[in-house]
This record gives structure tokens, C-alpha cells and sequence, in this order.
């Protein structure tokens, strides 16, 4: 079955085309937003009545988002994601908005340089992706889900607002395909033994540990060096802790498929 909550979203779509620095000494950023306020989102009421191609001028008509970042960050993941698979549309999800305006300005001034269709096979949204991924996803929809340093809320009491929990894999497994693949990692060790304990004990995900397999997916090296906060993490000399699985089918006595 599905275990998510509903809430309300804010789609982002303003893009210029104006010359404009991404710096960010020019942005404001929180560095945590609390996943579990109240915001005044908009979203769709299903995934039908999203209009994606206010984000995807450019993408086939009916060409759906298989990959996501959740949390994305500055975009640096998203970025390296649109050149590595020109053929997939791969969405940020991001829940604070100054930092949804500076990715936004980064994709504009990648195309002010490189051309008007360049990195049309990405974009960013403002949203609680905690609260609302089912009302733009399709079930088996999504073939690759991003968490890339999620915020550890080391507090006990605020272990209910960490990304990876047991009643939010049951909504990663109903919007990933079997067969699809959730890549996780921190630079905070008690948080990766949080995320692998908790997709170690969901029977709809198998941890991928053979290193051939490991290896032959561009996506393990990209999440451990292309992220603003993978650099940050380099540049302190700090450790990473990944972990990467793949959406299995339930077992056969099971009903949540």
C-alpha cells in the first residue's frame, strides 16, 4: 500500500533568459526548513493535472520525469544528471524557495551561454516532497530517486522529519518501478546507519553490494563527488556513507502491489 501524507506545493517555473550570475552571495538561504510546517503550497490534485510542459518546453508531449533529486540542493547532481542522460527528463525537488530560485538562475544561465535548448531536460520545483509525491508521480513512475546529504535532525524528538523513515519508503516503493534504484548518502555516520537500517528492514527494497554492478552505474560516482555538499564534505576531508537499492517486487504473499 501507499503510507503518505498530503499537504500543498508551489510549482516554480519563472525562467530567465536574461544574463545572470549564479552566485550565490547574491541568494539568502536557510540552511534547514522544517518538512512538517504548514506552507501555502499549490499542487495538483492528481498527477493528471500536471502541466509539465511549464518545466519541459521542450519534451515530447507525454515524455514523463523518471528521476528526482529530493532535496536537490544548489542543483550540482541535477546539472551532471541532464548531461549524462540527455534522453530522461530528471527533476529538483526542493522545499526551500530561495534556494529553488538559485538553481533556477543556474539552469538560466547555462542556456543564455550554451543555447536556449540547453539542459531542457531539467528542472527544479518548489515543494514539501515529504508531504506530496504521489500528487505528481504515477505509481511505477519513477525509475531513479536521489537523497544526497538529507538533513540528519540529529535531535531524537526530530527523527520524524528525516527523509528516509519507515512510513516514506512505503510511497518510494509505490512511485519507483520494479527494478528502479534509491541512491542514498551522508557525511553524518549515524544517519547512514538510519537510512540503510530502515531500507534493509522495508521487504520491497534489496541493498545492491555487488561492486561490478556498483561500478557500471555512472550514478554511484556522480552522488559522491558532483553535489555542492559532497565538494564541501571533499574540501573538510570528512567521510561518506553510502548506500544504494534497488525497488524489488513484494514477496508473494504480499498485497502491495
Amino acid at each position: 500500500g501507499i503510507n503518505a501524507e498530503y499537504g500543498q506545493l508551489t510549482v516554480s517555473t519563472k525562467m530567465s533568459m536574461k544574463t545572470r550570475r549564479h552566485n550565490k552571495r547574491l541568494f539568502r538561504f536557510q540552511t534547514h526548513s522544517n518538512p512538517l510546517s504548514d506552507q501555502d503550497w499549490e499542487y495538483p490534485v492528481t498527477p493528471a493535472d500536471m502541466d509539465w510542459s511549464q518545466l519541459y518546453p521542450h519534451a515530447p508531449a507525454g515524455k514523463r520525469v523518471e528521476f528526482i533529486d529530493i532535496g536537490c540542493g544548489f542543483g550540482g547532481l541535477l546539472v551532471k544528471l541532464g548531461e549524462n542522460f540527455p534522453d530522461r527528463l530528471s527533476l529538483g525537488m526542493e522545499i526551500r524557495r530561495p534556494v529553488v530560485n538559485f538553481v533556477e538562475d543556474r539552469l538560466a544561465g547555462y542556456r543564455e551561454k550554451e543555447g536556449a535548448e540547453s539542459r531542457n531536460n531539467v528542472a527544479v520545483l518548489a515543494t514539501n516532497a515529504m508531504k506530496l509525491l504521489p500528487n505528481f508521480f504515477e505509481r511505477g513512475q519513477l525509475q531513479k530517486m536521489f537523497f544526497l546529504f538529507p538533513d540528519p535532525h540529529f535531535k531524537k524528538k526530530k527523527f520524524k522529519r528525516r527523509i528516509i523513515s519507515r512510513q516514506l519508503l512505503g510511497t518510494y516503493a509505490y512511485l519507483l518501478a520494479v527494478g528502479g534504484i534509491l541512491y542514498t548518502i551522508t557525511d553524518v555516520e549515524a544517519l547512514g546507519d538510519w537510512m540503510r537500517q530502515h531500507l534493509d528492514d522495508c521487504p520491497l527494497f534489496e541493498r545492491i553490494t555487488d561492486q561490478a554492478e556498483l561500478d557500471a552505474d555512472p550514478c554511484v560516482a556522480m552522488i559522491q563527488v558532483s553535489s555542492e555538499e559532497a565538494k564541501k564534505v571533499d574540501r573538510a576531508s570528512g567521510s561518506k556513507h553510502m548506500a544504494i537499492y534497488r525497488r524489488i517486487a513484494p514477496p508473494a504473499d504480499s498485497d502491495d502491489e
